[in-house]
């Protein structure tokens, strides 16, 4: 079996006292799956319940195919919180979907 890194969005609601502004979190998890596209079903299964408990997960997600196959599914190995006045729409189109990546499209 392949492993692959996954990226998720998430948007945390504000509490009380915070500024308006959104906060926004990128995720990153391992996956051992047989495609790109099998990774991207289990995090965003991960993803789903992730953010019933903290936040909203904004439907993006990327995967990776790593060189070197890895033990192990679901294990977070890094994570990003960004406040941005940016709704989320505008802010996956600055930092996710510019139009140059290089990526294979749906």
């Amino acid at each position: 079996m392949e492993s692959y890194s996954t990226r998720c969005l998430f948007e945390w609601a504000p509490r009380d006292g915070q500024k308006k502004a959104h906060l926004y979190e990128e995720r990153i998890t391992l996956w051992q799956a047989e495609c790109a596209d099998d990774a991207i079903e289990m995090a965003e299964r991960e993803a789903e319940a992730y953010a019933s408990e903290h936040s909203t997960y904004l439907g993006v997600c990327q995967s990776y195919g790593l060189v070197e196959p890895l033990a192990g599914s679901g294990v977070e190995v890094f994570s990003l919180l960004r406040e941005s006045d940016l709704e989320p729409s505008e802010y996956i189109d600055k930092f996710f979907e510019t139009g140059d990546e290089h990526q294979r499209g749906d």
